[in-house]
């Protein structure tokens, strides 16, 4: 076979990523927050970027000036009268006093307003359940040991309050082993004899019940705490998957004890708590704000789109120190590169929130009858025609909609939450998903508590009263997303 070399001439099309277009993307995903974070690193290293404009800086310098002059024209009338006035103060005498003052009245430097700690100091916020457990464990006599061990117990809570030594999945795909208290206790060098009795001194810490391992041992603790009669400790015991599904005739049957005696047991087990962490919080709810990046007004008839450029930084280009760095022919190349990048950002950031703009005027507009009426009347509607309305692909509005936030008459929303897959429904247009799932949790919570609905019946009721036609394994799935329990463990007897 022969070998040969030869040049062939072929046209092709493919998209190449210019930087341009890696940065407007970039910036597109990007949360408001995320954007001015990436906003202040750009002005931190690109010395020809400003936050204001110098040219309006200039003129409000100017403004000032201008002011000050007639101020001082004003003022020279009485210049006289004052440097007599002042001539005749006895400084000596002023500044005796006032050290007198300073040092036995009241001194407002040392023991006034300007001694006073921030008023951040004295905001007050919601108990953590760590650290109010670490405080109890500094609190109480324990040996270095064990208050090592303690803080590998309190380290291991989940978000209820249970100690959670399940392993964890790795970034391969596989899991690390499962742990126990003793290999807890082995990393503490505590004994494994003392391990089981100091993780019952942690339970019995306030919130009572913390650090259990399960449901039942975290109703136990209480139990045996508040002096619960032999046969309620015996259902919790040994029958609480039954009392779970509120089947008191099994547990009857089972322990041989009067169905009525069952029915005291389960009010009284009902009172405990199921959730030792139920009060307190790892974040303060009144610190979390969010800022929408735009607003939905309404003007009359119809519905206005304005974007929120509060709080965001305007960029501008400082001309002068730019053109003074280009005078430099050793800073030229570098300055050329900074002001590509200074006019690229400032480009990229404008494209932003015209985008953000225009797929919310778009969202509007298809959604009208849900700024109008609420939840109820949100219509169906999918990436595909938003993209197909405004020119976009749906990737592009898929990363303008992720964490982009829209304030309406209706409430906070994001605006992700308007795209919803359709439900058919008989005689009229098809439902949102949205709708089914608020129209879901309406009837659950104006259902009779002691007959709620079940999935099946929720179908025909929907069915029946909207004309929407749905699976019961649907409803099932809205229920969990909607965090509903299934109708047996919503059952309301006492």
């Amino acid at each position: 076979m022969e070998l040969k070399q030869h040049l062939q001439l072929r046209m092709s099309q493919q998209l190449v990523m210019t930087p341009q277009l890696q940065q407007a993307i970039k910036l597109l995903q990007l949360s408001r927050l995320e954007l001015v974070d990436e906003i202040r690193k750009e002005l931190d290293h690109n010395p020809v970027l400003v936050e204001e404009d110098p040219g309006e800086r200039a003129r409000d310098a100017a403004d000032a000036r201008q002011a000050e002059a007639r101020e001082t024209e004003n003022r020279s009338d009485n210049s006289s009268e004052t440097e007599q006035a002042t001539r005749e103060v006895d400084w000596e005498k002023f500044l005796e006093n006032r050290t007198q003052q300073q040092g036995g009245g009241f001194n407002q430097g040392a023991s006034g307003f300007d001694d006073l700690p921030p008023i951040e100091q004295n905001l007050t916020r919601p108990d953590n359940l760590r650290d109010h457990l670490l405080w109890q464990l500094q609190m109480s006599d324990f040996t270095d040991v064990e208050r090592r061990f303690g803080e590998l117990v309190i380290g291991n809570l989940d978000e209820k309050g249970y100690l959670d030594l399940a392993g964890v999945e790795r970034p391969d795909g596989t899991r690390t082993p499962d742990l126990t208290i003793f290999d807890l206790a082995d990393e503490a060098g505590l004994h494994h004899d003392d391990a089981p009795l100091v993780l019952e001194m942690l339970q019995n810490f306030d919130p009572l019940g913390v650090a259990s391992r399960d449901l039942r041992e975290c109703l136990l603790i209480q139990a045996n705490h508040f002096g619960f009669e032999d046969y309620e400790i015996e259902i919790i015991s040994n029958h609480i998957k039954h009392l779970e599904k509120h089947n008191y005739q099994a547990i009857a049957r089972e322990m041989k004890i009067p169905l009525e005696e069952v029915y005291e047991a389960a009010k009284e087990i009902q009172k405990l708590e199921s959730r030792p962490a139920r009060n307190f919080t790892d974040t303060d709810d009144r610190t979390i704000a969010i800022t929408p990046d735009v607003y939905v007004i309404k003007d009359e008839d119809k519905f206005v789109v304005a974007d929120n450029d509060r709080g965001m930084q305007r960029l501008f280009i400082n001309e002068a120190l730019t053109k003074r760095l280009m005078n430099d022919p050793n800073a030229k190349e570098f300055v050329g590169e900074k002001l590509r990048n200074a006019q690229w950002l400032i480009r990229a950031i404008e494209q932003r929130r015209k985008t953000i703009v225009k797929v919310a005027e778009c969202i509007v507009e298809k959604q009208r009858d849900f700024f109008e009426r609420g939840v109820a009347h949100l219509k169906p509607m999918i990436l595909r025609d938003v993209a197909e309305a405004v020119g976009m692909h749906e990737s592009t509005i898929s990363r303008v909609t992720t964490n982009k936030y829209i304030h309406t008459p209706q409430g906070l929303f994001e605006l992700k939450y308007f795209f919803n897959s359709s439900i058919r429904r008989v005689a009229k247009e098809d439902i949102a998903s949205e709708s089914v799932k608020q129209a879901i949790k309406k009837m659950i919570d104006e259902e009779d508590k002691k007959a709620p609905f079940s999935d099946q019946a929720i179908v025909d009721r929907l069915s029946k009263d909207q004309g929407i036609k749905i699976a019961r394994r649907t409803v099932a799935k809205y229920r969990e997303m909607l965090g509903i329990l299934a109708s047996s463990k919503r059952k309301k007897l006492f």
